[in-house]
């Protein structure tokens, strides 16, 4: 049976990965799989091991395709941490991987994340709840957490006003 995700590398280090299905079918992963890769990650900013650029070809059923590109120095970074602790030749590590980036992307764009994680120089703390809503809840199509779903999902209310 052929691997649902395969590796290739361009000849500057660059990695591609082809992912037979989208991101939004990709698996969950274990909670203390995402903390390890958390911290992991901020181990190798500390360290500044930036790592290589890394792109993202996922297969949709009707045979289309969804790219993605990690060419900001702290996703690299992150996704290289990933790698080198689970690997990112499976559909498991690539889960792990993005939706790594989506916690990061979700907490810096919302407001109302605050108070479910603490930052400090020993680590990071994260509110049970929204490890797990990040272990499991699915991806988008551009493979990043629907604010909306996943709020609900916490069950902390849309602020008056706000917009997802």
């Amino acid at each position: 049976m052929p691997s649902a995700v395969r590796v290739g590398a361009g000849p500057d280090g660059a990695l591609t990965y082809l992912v037979a299905m989208p991101p939004e079918a990709l698996p969950p992963v274990r909670r203390r799989d995402l903390v390890a890769a958390w911290d992991a990650a901020r181990e190798a900013a500390a360290a500044r091991l930036w790592g290589t650029s890394r792109a993202f070809r996922f297969r949709r059923g009707d045979g289309s395709t969804t790219d993605l590109a990690l060419d900001d120095s702290d996703a690299r970074c992150w996704a290289g941490a990933v790698d080198s602790t689970v690997g990112m030749d499976n559909t498991y590590g690539v889960a792990l991987c993005l939706r790594l980036l989506a916690l990061i992307d979700l907490l810096a764009r919302t407001g109302w994340t605050r108070g479910l994680y603490a930052v400090g120089h020993d680590g990071t703390e994260f509110h049970p709840a929204l490890l797990e809503a990040a272990s499991s809840e699915p991806l988008d199509r551009d493979a990043r957490f629907d604010d909306r779903r996943f709020r609900a999902r916490l069950g902390r209310p849309l602020p008056a006003g706000a917009s997802a």
